[in-house]
């Protein structure tokens, strides 16, 4: 299973009100897994940037003005996500700007169905706490001490870890032991082998159960198999 966890930064709240996005970032992973693989992209976006977005991410008009227009990697950044799932901590408002700049092109929208939204997931399982990326990373130990400023591809690099957190994937052998140390806190779940409600089907066939039966007939009384 292939996902992006994915971030942008972006010049304000509202694509319909002249917003535009100013930074992607994007860590692959397979499998729940790193693959090492990221996706990386300062964008121009052809209007000032106001200080209440500057004061967040840091990046200025004069940093951005080299910088390549959504129009020119827009096509690049479709074809890295492919089918992939993006989990992204409240999803619907990078995925707001990302389908109207994709629009914008005349390129495919990318359907909400295909977005993970790891702060619904946090809400759910941690009602009543703050939810936010940093509160999260404190909760679960994480390390953000680098994290002075919001930008796309670090908070997805951290966003990777607490998603894993969340899912239970980032140290599945924890997930799968018994607490012997202590109880359990009630925002985990121990998990323990439930027997099948119905048994497997035989897999041996019958002339397979008569070769054996021959050849434990051979042994006689020395066949392990007439000691049970």
């Amino acid at each position: 299973m292939r996902e992006i966890v994915l971030d942008t930064e972006t010049t304000g709240l509202d694509p319909f009100t002249g917003d535009r996005i100013v930074e992607i970032g994007g860590v692959e992973l397979l499998n729940h897994m790193p693959t090492g693989r990221t996706y990386h992209q300062y964008i121009n976006p052809e209007r000032n940037m106001p200080k209440e977005a500057f004061d967040v991410h840091g990046l200025s008009e004069d940093f951005l003005r080299d910088k390549p227009v959504f129009a020119a990697v827009g096509q690049d950044f479709l074809t890295f996500v492919g089918d992939a799932r993006l989990v992204i901590h409240n999803a619907s408002f990078d995925m707001k700007f990302l389908n109207y700049e994709l629009k914008q092109m005349g390129l495919p929208e990318i359907p909400m169905a295909q977005a993970l939204d790891t702060l619904a997931i946090a809400r759910k399982r941690f009602p009543g706490s703050p939810a936010s990326l940093d509160a999260l990373c404190r909760r679960f130990g994480i390390d953000n001490s680098s994290r002075t400023l919001h930008g796309a591809l670090l908070d997805s690099e951290i966003l990777a870890e607490v998603y894993l957190e969340l899912i239970g994937g980032r140290q599945p052998d924890l997930v799968l032991a018994q607490n012997t140390q202590g109880p359990v806190s009630s925002d985990m779940e121990v998990w323990r082998p439930r027997p099948r409600p119905t048994s497997l089907a035989p897999r041996i066939t019958e002339a397979e159960a008569a070769a054996h039966a021959a050849f434990v007939e051979k042994l006689g009384a020395a066949a392990i198999w007439n000691k049970r």
